[in-house]
């Protein structure tokens, strides 16, 4: 856990190493970490906003010779990828799964709860939200599926939240990754995209401890309405 936090907190430096050490293969290293942080469910830890930050940074320096339109469309199908397999794995063996001994001791299942409730209040315009929620976007496909949420509708959130997910990260990084006063304080800019990220899910916990429960309300369907 130490070393993820360093990979996290100078994630440019490292960066530059797995360039250096691994060349063109850094796009299937990183298109791996993206695909893995959503799709693998007990991953959600892995770096994700931050990556594809210092990752547009790196590709706006000519030094390092990678190209933005490369990642962006390996980024793309990482996310949606991802995203598919989670919602896949919720609708095949969701509820086994999240009873299982050995998957129960991997997965945060506070956080899977949070991430249940997050998609009851908002519907399916949390698969879009939960894409800027770093943690949440790792339960929301799961429990979308579990919610036996159809996958066509699922998929129509899914691409439109990773194309603007992956514009923001990626344009930030690659239009002011590289300006002195970012490059010199890199990790706290990283810090910063941390903590802006998490405040919508920080908002949510503290209107849920501070709200007065509902007696639940008959619904005619499980499946929540498009807003």
């Amino acid at each position: 856990m130490g070393y993820l936090i360093d990979f996290v907190l100078h994630i440019d430096d490292h960066l530059v190493n797995i360039v250096n050490t691994f060349g063109g293969s850094t796009y299937l290293i990183l298109f791996a970490i993206i695909f893995i942080e959503t799709g693998a469910v007990i991953l959600p830890f892995l770096p994700g906003d931050s990556l594809l930050f210092a990752a547009a940074a790196l590709a706006a320096n000519p030094a390092y010779g990678l190209n933005i339109w490369l990642f962006i469309a390996l980024f793309l199908l990482a996310a949606i990828g991802g995203d598919s397999l989670n919602f896949y794995l919720g609708h095949r063996v969701g509820a086994a799964l999240s009873n299982h001994s050995w998957f129960g001791r991997l997965i945060n299942k506070d956080k899977l709860a949070q991430s249940e409730r997050f998609f009851k209040k908002h519907g399916p315009l949390a698969i879009f939200l939960g894409r800027f929620m770093p943690i949440i976007r790792t339960f929301v496909p799961f429990t979308a599926a579990g919610s036996q949420f159809p996958y066509h509708r699922f998929l129509k959130y899914n691409v439109s939240a990773a194309v603007t997910w992956i514009i923001i990260c990626c344009g930030g990084g690659y239009f002011f990754g590289n300006i002195p006063f970012v490059k010199e304080h890199f990790s706290a800019v990283v810090l910063g995209i941390i903590v802006i990220s998490l405040i919508p899910a920080l908002v949510g916990w503290l209107k849920g401890r501070h709200s007065t429960p509902q007696a639940p309300k008959p619904h005619s369907q499980n499946v929540p309405e498009d807003n």
